[in-house]
């Protein structure tokens, strides 16, 4: 009998906390979603119901937590200003790379003019 003892203990405490985390309002419940709460107490032996009791259960006389404010929608990228203040560099740095491969085209171009002329004609400034 007293081998059985801790077993039907167990036992007890994980059906007393599973009845309770199914009873207490969402609201209520503290630390985790009340979902996390009843697969912790039915995954984890004894920890689970006994987390449940120290950190999981509503404190008597607390108020219920506020509800959360419903997260605004996303904003499409040409409303939202930091977006918008974002491309502004990337565009100077863009057009500034632009300008740099169109130099560097008229600078090839006049090397392979003057290599393509006759050693005796004077390139033309």
């Amino acid at each position: 009998m007293l081998r059985v003892l801790p077993v039907i203990a167990a036992l007890l405490l994980l059906v007393f906390s599973l009845v309770d985390c199914a009873q207490s309002p969402d609201a209520r419940v503290r630390n985790l979603p009340k979902w996390v709460w009843l697969l912790l107490i039915l995954l984890v032996p004894l920890a689970g119901p006994i987390a449940w009791l120290f950190g999981g259960r509503p404190i008597v006389g607390t108020p219920p937590k506020a509800p959360t404010a419903a997260p605004r929608p996303p904003r499409a990228p040409d409303d939202d200003p930091d977006f918008l203040a974002k491309l502004k560099p990337q565009a100077d740095h863009e057009r500034l790379l632009n300008q740099w491969e169109a130099d560097l085209r008229r600078r090839e171009a006049e090397l392979r003019e003057t290599e393509d002329q006759p050693p005796d004609q004077t390139p033309e400034a």
